[in-house]
């Protein structure tokens, strides 16, 4: 019940701030003489107020996050978050449009938050790594996103019900994908913490995550001696016509087609899994002469 106090409330302060900005917007212009009307008329409507602009960018930053993702134990994270942020906000530096990537998004942000978290401590490295993936996969819009990665690591992030939330809204190819991404971030350095590893089969068991799947994914970045049977979810012991069997499934659940729906970014990171398949059938048949 507090979460869903703390997240009206919320709601209240920001179309309380929003009216605020533009009625000082409008105060301002329309103290201008008559003579400039046309022109303030028309700096209001392209909003070049640096007030209103403050209002308009905060409504659009959470206009994204205003899906599914602003309510529940996710809204009440970055609820708090943003309040935070809302200078930087105010000078239109946060700008997104409502797109079922923003809900994808904010639940990654978050999750990527837990995963560092795992171990009791946030590393440099481990910081830079992750900077380094962001840019990568998201470009313009990586600095946005650490900025906001900063202040939800100081948070206390309840992985169960975040997860479970998740599990709600999102279709299970996103959630493949959000598993693909953590696991990408978590060997950013090269190295398998083992208290990383623990909290995404964890995440991944409360987003409703089949435990084969986990494994799947998993093998694509913790390599062992079966590791290409695992990304395809068979043993060393399946036969030549199992093999293709697997490969045709493992190729249809993983495509990046599934996810296109994210946005142009999200579906090219989704190539690098779908890739991930090939190549450990390609491995398994050149290991058995396979055709």
């Amino acid at each position: 019940m507090s979460k869903f106090l703390l997240i009206i409330l919320i709601g209240v302060v920001v179309y309380y701030i929003i009216k605020w900005s533009k009625s000082s917007s409008e105060n301002k212009n329309g103290s201008q003489p008559d003579s400039g009307s046309s022109r303030t008329n028309s700096a209001s409507s392209s909003g070049t107020t640096q007030s209103g602009q403050g209002g308009r960018s905060y409504g659009k930053w959470l206009g994204g996050g205003l899906g599914w993702a602003f309510g529940g134990p996710i809204g009440g994270i970055l609820g708090f978050v943003f309040g935070k942020m809302y200078d930087d906000m105010s000078k239109g530096k946060f700008e997104y449009g409502q797109s079922p990537a923003s809900d994808f998004n904010m639940s990654l942000l978050v999750l990527t938050a837990a995963v560092m978290k795992a171990d009791g401590k946030v590393k440099r490295s481990e910081l830079d790594f992750v900077k380094q993936f962001f840019y990568t996969n998201f470009g313009n819009h990586a600095p946005q996103y650490i900025k906001l990665l900063g202040e939800l690591i100081k948070q206390d992030i309840e992985v169960a019900e975040v997860s479970k939330q998740i599990s709600r809204h999102l279709d299970y190819p996103t959630r493949l994908q959000l598993l693909h991404y953590l696991f990408g971030i978590a060997l950013a350095d090269g190295r398998a913490d083992k208290s990383e590893i623990n909290i995404i089969n964890l995440i991944s068991g409360y987003m409703g995550i089949a435990n084969s799947d986990f494994e799947s994914i998993k093998a694509m970045f913790v390599k062992d001696t079966d590791a290409a049977y695992k990304v395809l979810q068979i043993t060393p012991d399946a036969t030549e016509d199992e093999i293709k069997k697997a490969y045709r499934e493992m190729a249809k659940k993983y495509h990046p087609d599934r996810v296109a729906n994210l946005g142009e970014d999200i579906r090219k990171a989704a190539e690098e899994k779908f890739r991930k398949v090939n190549d450990a059938y390609e491995s398994i048949k050149n290991e058995r002469g396979i055709k």
